[in-house]
């Protein structure tokens, strides 16, 4: 700590026992960074994050173990302003020396805001928002309200993609702001064998595996990759599509496309909510992980293909191409079914595998937690 003065430190946001996801799971590893940095932290959660109506999953709870050394407490209603002016009333007399924010839609703008309005009276705390998104990718009436809200009423914004960072200045050109791209997913557990991965999966050992991973929703542009599949070139390798996360969309377009082109066979669908501790059999038993994104901000998955050090077929939206380098660590292509079934043919034909694996390894190593630390700290500094 090189005698540096400890930080009390509440991070606000989605936490256990809502499921992972990402930004649950973040910000847990988030914290875990502040400990080991030597700071004191806390995480505050939500008893309501979203209204049913809101949320297209089968639940928001989760059913794995709680993470272990972390305090997190339950408190925020997202649609209670009553909730809302009580938690801010609290964490303005904890006074901690920086409050971190998660933004990720504008929903939660008049909640959030309405805490850091009242926090920020007490004249110690700096609020800092980490914003994953200013613009959402599924719009909805009120959103640059509810934004504008939540913007005038933090001190400064992290964000890990420039495009969110560019969005920011619509809202404000004055306050502090930072990019810092999104580090490693480093807690999912360690790299195992091709092999035991397909056995733990019950996978089919003699074929290969392109991944699709993730919450499903129609802007992650599955459609696309079910098109691209289809190209008859692919059927010159022993390959198969495993999409492995739950629908968050109506599946039925998906499911008319797989028909239409008779693809069932060539498809592994895994289509429920993979918990923490499975994750990392799905990466480790596939050869490429591809994102084939219509729009984007960041993605996490790209972070948990490099901490397994695997090749990714991403599209030049948002903030994704910011993190592959192009015919390094894999392609980038337009979201255009085509591009991406020339990507795909390309990496099994040149047999790409090993090249680029090698420098996902390599590439990984400037996105530790200890560098994403060490630039929020020093953005709440020159607040």
């Amino acid at each position: 700590m090189n005698g540096r003065k400890v930080k009390k430190i509440v991070i606000l946001g989605s936490a256990y026992p809502l499921r992972g996801g990402g930004i649950a799971t973040f910000n847990e590893r988030m914290a875990k960074a502040f400990i080991n940095n030597g700071d004191v932290v806390k995480i505050i959660t939500f008893s309501l994050q979203y209204p049913s109506f809101l949320f297209p999953g089968k639940t928001q709870y989760s059913e794995e173990e709680p993470p272990e050394g972390l305090e997190i407490e339950v408190m925020v209603n997202s649609v209670n302003p009553a909730n809302w002016i009580k938690v801010g009333r609290y964490l303005k007399e904890e006074a901690p020396d920086l409050l971190i924010l998660r933004y990720w839609i504008p929903f939660m703008g008049p909640c959030l805001g309405t805490i850091s309005k009242i926090v920020r009276k007490n004249k110690k705390t700096t609020v800092i928002a980490i914003a994953d998104n200013i613009i959402p990718h599924e719009r909805k009436p009120g959103d640059k309200i509810f934004s504008k809200f939540f913007i005038k009423n933090v001190d400064a914004f992290l964000t890990m993609s420039k495009s969110v960072l560019n969005d920011l200045y619509l809202f404000d050109k004055v306050k502090p702001r930072k990019y810092t791209p999104h580090p490693l997913y480093d807690n999912f557990g360690t790299i195992i064998s091709k092999e035991d991965a397909k056995e733990s999966l019950k996978l089919d050992p003699n074929s290969r595996y392109i991944l699709f991973f993730g919450f499903i929703r129609d802007y992650k542009g599955l459609d696309l990759l079910i098109e691209a599949f289809a190209d008859k070139r692919l059927r010159e390798f022993p390959i198969k599509l495993l999409i492995a996360g739950e629908f968050y969309s109506n599946p039925n377009k998906y499911l008319e496309i797989i028909d239409r082109h008779n693809l069932k066979k060539h498809l592994e669908m895994r289509t429920s909510f993979i918990p923490n501790n499975d994750v990392h059999k799905y990466f480790c038993a596939s050869d490429v992980v591809v994102q084939p994104y219509k729009t984007a901000t960041q993605s996490g998955i790209t972070q948990v293909a490099y901490h397994f050090n695997k090749p990714m077929i991403t599209t030049n939206v948002g903030g994704l191409s910011e993190l592959i380098p192009n015919e390094k660590v894999g392609y980038v292509v337009n979201p255009d079914k085509n591009e991406i079934a020339d990507a795909i043919y390309r990496f099994y034909k040149n047999h790409k595998e090993t090249e680029f694996s090698k420098n996902a390894a390599a590439e990984k190593r400037k996105y530790s937690w200890e560098v994403f630390v060490e630039n929020l700290l020093s953005l709440a500094s020159n607040v």
